[in-house]
């Protein structure tokens, strides 16, 4: 297959270039800054000669978007919004510009898109889209509005020869330098992988592996379009989450975090304590019922995996 992955330079990115590309696919990267071979250079926003890669490509995995990795000032959530809606709008305008479309575009979404809730879990038929929870920071239903935004801008793209699916993905964790299980670890290696806040709210993940066996098995189901959890299908409290990673680290002890702390912690750490304290308990439905089978649908074994992944690595 021919694979463009737009925005394909992030942790994300990279993982599924790896992968693809040592199952023989030929890829092919669009970046703001290409540095190798298979990138290409786009803005993201505009139409122009980068757009000449997805004519007569098979497939198309938008994964663009600024990292949310940050402070949730006004100037980052603007960014957050505008990155993610013109890029998908703009490969909406370069799929529908091709006289040999794609047959299926794959968008990043997010499980964020789902309200913050403790009592059940979100799937993609009943669950609830959040942004009018109560008892939040205001602020979080912007991440919602970049979510619902994300979406639409792909929804409303007239691209009738091509199937369309929004990946509304959970925490990637994979060992890679960076990403947010590094992070994760890099405090568990500290004594501070405690529950945060009380730990009662959910995390919701998929492992690395499983991603990319989702990402190929939607490229390869027909049938399948619209939104998609990408999650695994056991999403746990924090306090839980955190004490599996402690125990696959091999460290007793992870010192608790009151709110405040981690509010102090996420600024540290440039960071937002939406990330950390919004219950995501978002499960898999349509993967699911679609007989998609998770390697790892669990999270300790999972977290013994990469840890053991980190430590072959370094």
């Amino acid at each position: 297959m021919k694979v463009i992955l737009p925005g394909g330079t992030g942790q994300v990115g990279t993982l599924l270039d790896r992968a693809l590309t040592t199952a023989g696919h030929e890829v092919t990267v669009l970046t703001r800054h290409p540095t190798r071979e298979r990138q290409v250079g786009w803005d993201g926003a505009t139409l122009g000669r980068w757009a000449e890669v997805i004519d007569g490509s098979d497939v198309v995995v938008n994964l663009a978007g600024r990292s949310v990795s940050c402070r949730y000032t006004p100037e980052n959530l603007r960014a957050m919004m505008d990155s993610r809606v013109d890029s998908a709008r703009v490969v909406g305008e370069a799929i529908a510009a091709a006289s040999r479309p794609p047959r299926v575009w794959l968008q990043m979404s997010t499980a964020t898109i789902y309200a913050h809730r403790f009592d059940a879990p979100n799937d993609e038929a009943t669950g609830v889209i959040g942004g009018s929870e109560s008892g939040v920071p205001g602020y979080w239903a912007y991440s919602i509005d970049i979510a619902r935004n994300w979406e639409r801008a792909q929804a409303e793209a007239s691209v009738p020869a091509t199937r369309k699916v929004a990946l509304r993905t959970a925490m990637v964790m994979s060992p890679d330098r960076g990403g947010v299980f590094d992070v994760l670890l890099g405090l568990v290696r500290l004594g501070l992988g405690g529950p945060v806040a009380g730990g009662a709210q959910y995390v919701s993940w998929i492992h690395d592996a499983d991603f990319v066996r989702a990402v190929e098995f939607l490229i390869d189901r027909d049938d399948l379009e619209g939104p998609v959890n990408l999650a695994s299908p056991g999403p746990l409290p924090q306090r839980e989450f955190m004490r599996a990673l402690r125990a696959a680290r091999g460290v007793p002890v992870g010192l608790p975090a009151t709110r405040w702390m981690a509010e102090l912690g996420a600024f540290a750490l440039r960071s937002d304590t939406e990330l950390l304290l919004k219950s995501r308990r978002v499960v898999p439905g349509r993967l699911s019922a679609a007989g998609f089978d998770f390697a790892y649908p669990d999270w300790p074994p999972a977290a013994v995996d990469l840890v053991r992944r980190v430590k072959a690595s370094r």
